[in-house]
């Protein structure tokens, strides 16, 4: 065996298909683009046009909207919990937060924070702290004799002000008590 020996096993590389190189490739001519027009050219974005009819996602109504600065949170039920205390990932008695979850394995990210559900059925007494907790899943703690204690939400002085403002434009605008009488 030499050097110029050596070679691929057949069918080992495929070639890219050379389009656009005369008749004799097959492929050649139009190059697989179909006859002159729009599409036949570079730099085409057609991307939902349908030639100049109102294109479906203009025809059909506008639903619904996003909220600019959504939370995600991560979601688990108290049966996964227990699951968990019988696998040997968390400890009965042992304070549970996001980052508990996360070193266990059991969450993957700690995202904005944790919800607490209640379908299934816990056994194990533990401390949580958790962002939100179903009454279901507080009553299912409590019963097991943990805990369950909220995350404080941070809320600012402004928003406060103007949601007592909100409260009490709504109350001023239910009718008052003397306003019925001197209407008679």
């Amino acid at each position: 065996m030499r050097l110029n020996d050596i070679k691929d096993n057949p069918g080992a590389r495929k070639f890219r298909v050379r389009i656009g190189r005369g008749i004799g490739s097959g492929v050649g001519k139009t190059g697989g683009r179909g006859g002159k027009g729009q599409t036949a050219r570079t730099g085409v974005a057609i991307g939902g046009f349908e030639g100049g009819q109102m294109p479906l996602h203009r025809r059909l109504p506008k639903r619904g909207f996003n909220k600019l600065n959504r939370k995600d949170w991560n979601e688990i039920n108290v049966g996964a919990l227990q699951k968990a205390v019988d696998e040997g990932k968390l400890k009965a008695g042992q304070s549970v937060d996001v980052t508990a979850l996360v070193d266990a394995g059991i969450l993957r990210r700690p995202k904005d924070g944790l919800r607490l559900l209640g379908t299934g059925e816990i056994k194990a007494k533990l401390t949580l702290t958790v962002n939100h907790a179903s009454a279901t899943a507080k009553a299912a703690i409590e019963k097991a004799g943990g805990s369950v204690s909220l995350i404080e939400k941070k809320v600012l002085a402004a928003d406060e002000a103007k949601r007592k403002k909100s409260a009490a434009k709504k109350a001023g605008t239910a009718k008052k008590p003397g306003t019925a009488a001197a209407e008679e």
